[in-house]
């Protein structure tokens, strides 16, 4: 069995506070400048069980509790308590058993955000297995290659679609013996395909494990190159799970009403799953949306209700641009834009008070909030589904003043910043002590470290212990000195908190020598209503410009409310008017940066960057060199004359 969380009562974290002590980073200086934080451990390391053990663990422990909802094919919710989950795992781990599969085998899944996703990963876990997962949205490409690098020998497909679409490349996956799926109700055929396996057998697989055993292989989405499988452990997960546990009390510790999550970020991204486990570990409600469509989503918000959501700051900038839009619509753009301005400022002035610079928000800011409270933000916080009151954000940096905001909004922002392979969060902002535009301190048993390039380093209990390597026969250490290199590039401030400043291997050098980070330009224009995407260019050119792409539905709203005639937005590229307003953008972002780092000239893209062409990865990243390649035209003409 794992080794059980701290209760409030019995951590030494936790006094009569209403939630634990914030240790303070330990920060090392450097010529004046702090290169090193680090937060102790709020969690004890687990030294026994693995994550298999969670689902028995809950069911003895309160065999009623509800620990997850089911979406139904009506879109009702049906609670799943503990006792029920632990069977269904130990059903389905029984059935996988029968059919052969043997401990460290590894089982793929390539699904949306489903019950079944989270069901599976602890039965295979139950059975010995590591799950790897696949991305529905990849190439057939990238899931061969997943498949044979991984050696699955097993793979559970959602639709009948996905199966036979891998028809063709069957005959080079020789490892790959059994086929599932989904919605031909193989997880229950699996589950009484065991029923003459022994209870007994599982326990026995279950107590082969230990919090260093092999749990996963989670394949990096690629921005460069081929994906890699990075080994995740049972102890990694713990390591990360349980201290976000501890930090992020407000979360899983909610006093006063029943804390609960409806996860729609992809289950194959490392984000998704670790926030699933997080949910069993704690026995916060889980539910699964698996589309981001807002005609599905917003009614499984609605019904599910939680108190808690995931996402990246592409949803949330989408939310408040949507919000925007709707209110410029019915002729009160100039009332959501003081709101939003007085959003910004309350906003402000929590994070003054929390972090004894400020004295809060003054008499009048708080009455102009409460005005406009009822007009603009319960609106927003209902299309979350009326109860949320915290997000857990990461991907990339949201932006202090859209953090402001939705803090203003009465929606708490826990921004954070990790990897692959740190098994995700590696620094995170801790409750009632933000700092916007940052993405928090360490998380507890975590140091993190800034190299003399600047480059960010990780070391703790969540970094993996390797990449995946078949030939090298297993797993290659990546961190053989304790310290993971991320790639990316960021500064530590005085007391800890980390900012993101761009990725190392897209730093840019112009032809006069200037060194530019292209993120934060990015990040801002791509925050604009009217802006898809932007890659920032400029490597060896004698100027930075930008490709930028257009949001439809901004430009539709865009061209509605200025008497466009009714042309897609491709055919808008030109438009001078519309050029102007991007033109403005643009002037805005480059108050960011120096002149020699600013962008001079731009081009508006025909068309959006996609997944399907291979120009976005499944989270969302950009595909430099495949977007460079595909607009080689665009990104000579501006460099003309």
């Amino acid at each position: 069995m794992s080794t059980p969380l701290p209760s409030f009562a019995a951590s030494a974290a936790y006094g009569d506070a209403p939630g634990p002590v914030l240790v303070e980073p330990e920060t090392r200086r450097l010529d004046g400048v702090v290169r090193e934080a680090y937060v102790p451990p709020l969690a004890p390391p687990v030294r026994h069980g693995s994550l298999a053990d969670l689902p028995f663990d809950n069911a003895a422990a309160v065999p009623g509790a509800v620990v997850l909802s089911r979406r139904s094919a009506d879109g009702r919710w049906a609670d799943v308590t503990a006792a029920e989950f632990a069977a269904q795992v130990q059903a389905v781990a029984k059935g996988l058993m029968a059919e052969g599969l043997v401990p460290g085998d590894r089982l793929a899944v390539m699904a949306r955000t489903t019950y079944e996703w989270t069901l599976l990963d602890f039965a295979a876990w139950a059975a010995g297995l590591v799950t790897v997962p696949v991305y529905p949205t990849s190439s057939l490409f990238q899931i061969r290659w997943i498949l044979q690098d991984s050696g699955a020998v097993a793979l559970v497909t959602e639709t009948v679609a996905q199966a036979a679409a891998l028809g063709p490349e069957l005959d080079r996956l020789p490892d790959l013996t059994r086929l599932w799926v989904i919605e031909k109700d193989h997880v229950e055929r699996l589950a009484e395909a065991g029923a003459a396996v022994p209870d007994a057998e599982v326990g026995v697989r279950r107590g082969m494990l230990g919090p260093d055993t092999l749990a996963t292989l989670v394949y990096t989405s690629g921005t460069t190159g081929r994906p890699k499988g990075c080994a995740l452990t049972h102890g990694n997960f713990f390591a990360e799970v349980d201290n976000a546990i501890e930090l992020l009390y407000p979360v899983f510790k909610a006093k006063g009403e029943e804390p609960s999550i409806l996860l729609f970020l992809p289950m194959s991204h490392v984000f998704g799953r670790m926030v699933a486990v997080a949910c069993v570990r704690a026995r916060v409600r889980l539910g699964h949306a698996p589309s981001l469509k807002p005609a599905d989503l917003l009614p499984d918000l609605a019904a599910f209700r939680p108190t808690c959501l995931l996402t990246i700051p592409y949803m949330l900038e989408k939310v408040y641009n949507s919000a925007r839009a709707k209110a410029e619509t019915g002729g009160r753009s100039s009332t959501f834009d003081r709101a939003a301005a007085t959003a910004v400022r309350y906003g402000e002035a929590l994070e003054a008070r929390q972090t004894g610079t400020g004295g809060g928000p003054g008499r009048g800011l708080r009455t102009a909030r409460a005005c406009y409270d009822p007009l603009v933000y319960r609106k927003i916080r209902a299309a979350m589904g009326g109860r949320v009151r915290h997000v857990i954000c990461g991907g990339s940096p949201l932006g202090r003043r859209l953090a402001a905001f939705y803090a203003g909004a009465g929606i708490e922002i826990y921004e954070g910043y990790g990897l692959t392979e740190t098994t995700a969060a590696a620094t995170v902002t801790p409750p009632l002590k933000p700092r916007l535009g940052t993405v928090g301190w360490p998380l507890p048993g975590t140091r993190v470290r800034i190299a003399g390039d600047g480059e960010i380093l990780v070391a703790g209990g969540q970094v993996l212990h390797g990449y995946w390597d078949p030939g090298a026969g297993g797993v290659v250490p990546a961190a053989p000195d304790g310290w993971f290199a991320t790639g990316d590039l960021g500064a530590l401030d005085d007391e800890g908190y980390l900012t993101i400043t761009g990725r190392k291997k897209e730093l840019l050098i112009t032809a006069g020598g200037k060194s530019v980070a292209p993120a934060p330009l990015e990040n801002w224009l791509r925050a604009h209503p009217l802006i898809s995407q932007c890659l920032v260019l400029g490597d060896r050119r004698p100027y930075v410009s930008a490709l930028i792409t257009l949001d439809t539905e901004g430009v539709t709203h865009w061209r509605r409310m200025n008497g466009k005639h009714p042309v897609p937005p491709e055919l808008l590229v030109d438009d001078p008017e519309l050029r102007a307003v991007l033109q403005r953008a643009v002037d805005e972002a480059n108050k960011l940066v120096s002149r020699p780092e600013s962008i001079r000239r731009f081009t508006v893209l025909p068309r959006d960057f996609t997944e399907w062409e291979g120009h976005l990865t499944p989270s969302m990243k950009l595909r430099r060199e495949t977007i460079l390649r595909d607009f080689a035209q665009a990104v000579e003409g501006l460099y003309a004359g």
